[in-house]
């Protein structure tokens, strides 16, 4: 997650006077506001429970009035600690951060705590209304969804619930999986659009642990029915043969037999981004970028029309950084960027070990960069949990309390249509035959512009291997 505080309202308190708040951005997008006091005391309880030798460091104490110049400087100084502690394995994934954040962000958007009903979409379009409360946080959203389909408690870790946009096409865009920090009510209502859903998808890359979910009635519907979207959204590769195939075994209702021969389909457990802009083989190349079995697949039109196809393994990335910087929206003005008139530009790097001994920096530009990063995250983390003979469902599932209530009410998954014929008219991939070919070198330096907002979110890949030329 990329956070960001691009920005500082003075607003008015209680009794009249004014105060600075600081608008803390999730991806870009507003998450909550809040005063310096209490980024202070959240400070100070981090530091009392974790050490000062932990905590990042923190802007000190004003006693007079601070002057536009010196409330930049501590909106800079507060963005590099909320980074810090964020990108901290330990203080970033605490409940006392995650928990801060959760209410601020329901102060920030005025929604009291109460109960109400939210729409949780399944792949197949099908959509589950679930019972909770504004302040449930995301693990309680999805054991609430859990409940109402009967899903086994130790399935529920296999899946996550992710943040989608639906385009006018009925395309899907992935904005983030939601996470710890935030409340799937307040985060979704915060938007005030109906374009976005939440989905419930599967949460790991490795088809092996298909055979667990499929075990059981409902998670053999609920992988079955995002196979089947897969494919229809052409996400997964299907020929005419196969496709035959695969509409033989929805007929007859072969679920296990239907997703055992998608998982030898290209792409298969793949997701599949919007079109952006990479810079390789070379600068301003449109591309669409799929991550799955523990690689990033581009998919590149060169500047000459040619299409060109190769992945990148995450074993051979030695680590990746996300970019966030503000520019202005093309308006025939050279005015310096204001919140109003300013768009969020995001990037990720990685550093892609090309042959032994040559690193090399590649570049999308996307506004799902974050989204990728995520991708990127979970299939290092579940590469090592597997390299250490450790359990995935632990891996998965973290439970923060002790016993999860259950009611009464259950909710089937409904199998989803049958299969529409293939598009004759979708492009095709080329054979990867036609392989990336490789550029020179160059590094990506360290951002000096004022707009940069993120310049040391780097990521370390501990799944990092070395190589050599043969297993290119």
């Amino acid at each position: 997650m990329h956070f960001s505080i691009p920005e500082t309202e003075v607003r008015s308190g209680e009794n009249g006077s004014t105060y600075v708040a600081y608008n803390i951005h999730v991806n870009g997008v507003l998450h909550c506001r809040v005063r310096y006091s209490q980024l202070l005391g959240l400070h100070e309880q981090i530091k009392k429970e974790y050490g000062s030798n932990v905590v990042p460091a923190f802007p000190p104490k004003k006693i007079f009035t601070l002057t536009p110049a010196e409330v930049e400087q501590r909106r800079e100084q507060l963005e590099k600690y909320m980074q810090a502690v964020r990108q901290d394995p330990l203080l970033g994934a605490s409940e006392m951060f995650n928990s801060f954040l959760r209410k601020a962000q329901q102060e920030t958007q005025q929604i009291p705590t109460e109960e109400v009903s939210l729409d949780i979409c399944l792949s197949n379009g099908q959509k589950v209304t679930v019972n909770i409360l504004t302040s449930d946080q995301t693990e309680d959203v999805l054991d609430a969804v859990a409940t109402k389909l009967d899903l086994p408690d130790d399935l529920v870790g296999y899946f996550s619930l992710f943040l989608v946009r639906e385009g006018v096409d009925g395309g899907l865009t992935f904005v983030r999986k939601l996470q710890e920090f935030e409340l799937p009510y307040v985060s979704i209502t915060s938007l005030r659009s109906s374009e976005f859903h939440i989905l419930l998808r599967k949460s790991y890359w490795d088809m092996a642990y298909d055979g667990d979910v499929m075990d059981n009635r409902v998670g053999l519907n609920l992988l079955y029915a995002q196979t089947v979207s897969d494919i229809e959204r052409g996400w997964i590769l299907v020929n005419k043969d196969q496709h035959r195939q695969l509409k033989s075994l929805q007929e007859k209702g072969s679920k296990k037999e239907f997703i055992h021969l998608g998982q030898t389909l290209k792409y298969y457990g793949y997701i599949k981004f919007d079109p952006c802009i990479t810079d390789f083989p070379e600068k301003g190349c449109q591309v669409i970028v799929s991550a799955g079995n523990n690689e990033l697949n581009f998919h590149v039109k060169l500047p000459n029309e040619q299409i060109k196809e190769g992945s990148f393994k995450v074993t051979r990335m030695r680590c990746w950084r996300v970019t966030s910087s503000q520019v202005p929206i093309a308006n025939g003005t050279t005015n310096p960027c204001s919140a109003s008139k300013c768009d969020v530009k995001l990037e990720l790097a990685f550093e892609y070990l090309m042959s032994k001994d040559r690193l090399q920096w590649v570049t999308i530009t996307s506004q799902q960069a974050i989204m990728m990063s995520i991708c990127l995250q979970s299939m290092v983390d579940e590469l090592m949990v597997k390299k250490s003979g450790g359990s995935i469902k632990k891996m998965l599932r973290k439970r923060h309390n002790g016993s999860i209530h259950r009611s009464d009410s259950q909710q089937a998954v409904k199998s989803p249509p049958l299969l529409d014929s293939p598009d004759p008219n979708r492009e095709q991939i080329v054979k990867l035959s036609t392989k990336l070919s490789s550029v020179s070198l160059r590094g990506i330096s360290a951002s000096n512009s004022a707009n940069d907002i993120s310049g040391n979110d780097f990521h370390g890949n501990y799944a990092f291997e070395g190589i050599g030329d043969d297993d290119l």
